[in-house]
């Protein structure tokens, strides 16, 4: 049975969020600039369409929409989003998220996309946990 009062949290946490966030696309039709990687017939864009898509690096400056197209991927292909912090985060918790997103797959809860922003940040033994 779902919460009597599900709807009105879920409309009051939409409401607090800010304004760049509210508006951030959530189709590929919707998500304006980098042409050259998502425009029509791109292989990312094809990738997504199909959910095929593999583990991926995307590199730019501030700004260009790193986050907003990790989360439009989320949303096309119906999977969670999780976002971690390479300057903030450590080992333990990257080791949590892996472990949670492996266990919501294994029992039929669909995958995890999950975005490390500044990912160069982390150290080599850091890194050596995503391989």
């Amino acid at each position: 049975m779902e919460n009597l009062f599900g709807n009105l949290f879920e409309t009051e946490k939409r409401q607090t969020k800010p304004l760049a966030d509210r508006m951030r696309p959530e189709r590929l039709s919707d998500f304006v600039g980098q042409e050259n990687a998502v425009g029509a017939g791109s292989p990312l864009r094809r990738m997504i369409e199909r959910d095929v898509l593999q583990s991926v690096l995307f590199y730019g400056p501030p700004g260009t929409g790193k986050t907003t197209l990790a989360k439009v991927i989320a949303h096309v292909t119906g999977e969670k989003f999780e976002a971690i912090n390479a300057v903030s985060s450590g080992v333990p918790e990257l080791r949590k998220l892996i472990a949670k997103a492996q266990e919501d797959r294994r029992n039929g809860r669909g995958r995890t996309i999950v975005f490390i922003d500044e990912i160069h940040r982390f150290n080599k033994a850091q890194q050596d946990v995503l391989l």
